[in-house]
């Protein structure tokens, strides 16, 4: 109990800085031209600071599923509930300042969201399986790759193209439809769309590990 307690604070942690890299993305994306292209680009401080700290982002976990006991997936789910909860909070504290209201963060994050909740469940699922694959891509350069600056390329290349591609992010999507007020407004389908995302997300993270791996079983 105490270790999936700790797991659930650092998943909460992980779920505030990806809502921080959420604001940032907000705020330049509307601001001038190319903003779109700055805040994909900065918004890789949220996934930055969980790589260095060690903080559990249920997008970069789901990619070890098949490395993990059964109990992995028990984990999962609180790193799941953890990051929802960390971007729901980060979303409050904002929805309360002056970076919200009129033509505020809210409003550029509605405008997501009017997009994702018109989507098909089957386009929001795809386009979470893409999204990972460049998480996957991400997370595993950072990690593995012998070189400090092909870690941190890593990181800025993998989460900034996947923002820029239109993919879809299911701990980002929490804080863009926290940050929204959809998700309070009409959680049932907010919460729809952010599994469907999430499951997305572990098909798109678990696909290249094991398509590894059969590669290496094949070449012994």
């Amino acid at each position: 109990m105490k270790k999936q307690s700790g797991v659930f604070v650092y998943a909460v942690l992980a779920g505030f800085c990806i809502g921080l890299g959420g604001t940032v993305n907000l705020r330049i994306k509307d601001a001038f031209a190319g903003g779109n292209v700055v805040g994909a680009l900065l918004f890789t401080i949220g996934l930055f600071a969980i790589c260095t700290r060690g903080y559990n982002l249920f997008t970069g976990k789901a990619c070890y599923i098949f490395d993990n006991k059964p109990s992995y997936l028990g984990s999962l789910v609180v790193i799941w509930v953890g990051n929802l909860v960390g971007t729901t909070i980060l979303a409050l504290v904002e929805r309360a300042t002056g970076i919200c209201g009129g033509t505020g963060i809210d409003a550029t994050a509605q405008a997501l969201i009017e997009s994702k909740m018109s989507a098909g469940l089957l386009s929001l699922f795809l386009l979470g399986c893409l999204c990972n694959i460049f998480i996957y891509l991400a997370v595993n350069g950072y990690a593995k790759n012998p070189h400090e600056l092909g870690k941190y390329l890593s990181l800025f290349l993998g989460v900034s193209i996947f923002i820029l591609a239109g993919t879809e992010h299911s701990v980002a999507d929490m804080y863009y439809w926290g940050v929204s007020g959809v998700l309070f407004s009409d959680p049932a389908q907010s919460l729809l769309r952010i599994v469907i995302i999430s499951l997305g997300n572990v098909v798109g993270g678990v696909s290249f590990p094991l398509m590894e791996k059969l590669y290496h079983r094949l070449s012994d």
